[in-house]
């Protein structure tokens, strides 16, 4: 089946599972399609890793997820996202509120657009309390310090009275982070979340998610476009391509034995540092545009192993090359 969701009786381990979801977004030319059938599982405690080029539909899928698109412009039209037993597409405005924050939770990829700022450090982060923690103003402020002492906030007393334009990028990330775990969710979603941070900076910043997911057991989609990053923190990767999971697997068998002609780009993109080259490896050609997708292989014009199959009226099934190793390619089918 295209859409290649689980069947069979659910693996208790999984704490989210999203299953054919399809988002489109309303414009003048219509309906336009920009996650167009992805299905994954996210096991507790694990990382799981979505990587692609920009405009490929990874923020829309974590934003589906969270349901936060515009609802002018933005809908989701199909598929089913099962956590804590509910399909999280089927709940109410206020039903999802409720499970914002307290059982699943989004760090954005821009911190200075993250926080509100006129109001202090320590306002935004007891409201975030307030929300999943019944208790005065007084034990939600000391659980607000404690929460800025776990993501490595130096005087995180005196933090609380700092608005964000007193805070260097990385302190507001880490901020941001201690809002997503504020009600104590299973899953969190990291979209980008070193975009913004110079690099040992990010080392930090990594290091601190990995530290927080040790002690909590939390399980975490990390969305990137960073090959490096999705060495560092995954323990399962999916790639996306123009809006659909074209492989998804163990970061051992992504990194050695890469499937789908897009996941081998991607890879060999990635500069050596011990490999001298007068000019770096690219990817020829540009991904389609929104409502610009061909109905065969999207990646096919891009493709150097490209056939006549791939430009045929149809999308390539999906194609399970070992347990939890799957890819869309016609390569693998007779």
């Amino acid at each position: 089946m295209n859409d290649g969701v689980p069947s069979g009786p659910r693996d208790l381990d999984v704490v989210l599972d999203v299953r054919g979801l399809r988002t489109s977004f309303l414009s003048d030319r219509g309906e336009v399609k920009a996650v167009d059938g992805v299905s994954f599982q996210l096991r507790r405690g694990e990382t799981l890793g979505i990587v692609g080029e920009s405009g490929c539909g990874k923020t829309v899928t974590a934003l589906s997820i969270m349901r936060l698109l515009p609802r002018q412009s933005a809908r989701t039209v199909g598929g089913e996202i099962w956590l804590g037993g509910r399909d999280l597409l089927t709940l109410s405005p206020r039903e999802m509120r409720r499970v914002r924050g307290r059982q699943i939770s989004m760090i954005l990829q821009d911190p200075q657009t993250s926080l509100n700022p006129v109001f202090t450090v320590g306002n935004q982060v007891v409201e975030a309390l307030e929300t999943a923690h019944e208790g005065g103003t007084p034990e939600l402020r000391q659980r607000a310090v404690g929460l800025l002492h776990d993501v490595n906030i130096a005087a995180p007393e005196r933090r609380m009275r700092n608005y964000p334009h007193q805070l260097s990028g990385g302190m507001k990330q880490r901020v941001v982070g201690a809002i997503a775990i504020a009600g104590g969710p299973e899953v969190v979603i990291a979209d980008e979340p070193t975009t913004a941070l110079d690099v040992t900076i990010q080392l930090q910043y990594l290091r601190l998610l990995r530290d927080i997911q040790r002690r909590t057991n939390l399980s975490i989609i990390f969305i990137t476009h960073d090959f490096g990053i999705i060495a560092r923190m995954c323990d399962r990767v999916a790639v996306m391509y123009a809006g659909r999971i074209v492989e998804q697997g163990e970061i051992r068998d992504i990194f050695n034995s890469p499937s789908h002609p897009y996941t081998e780009a991607l890879i060999k993109s990635v500069p050596k540092v011990e490999q001298r080259a007068d000019r770096l490896p690219f990817i020829e050609g540009q991904p389609p545009g929104l409502g610009n997708w061909p109905a065969g292989c999207a990646f096919a014009e891009r493709c150097v192993h490209r056939g006549e199959k791939c430009r045929e009226h149809e999308y390539p099934p999906t194609v399970s090359l070992r347990p939890g190793h799957a890819v869309d390619c016609w390569r693998y089918l007779p």
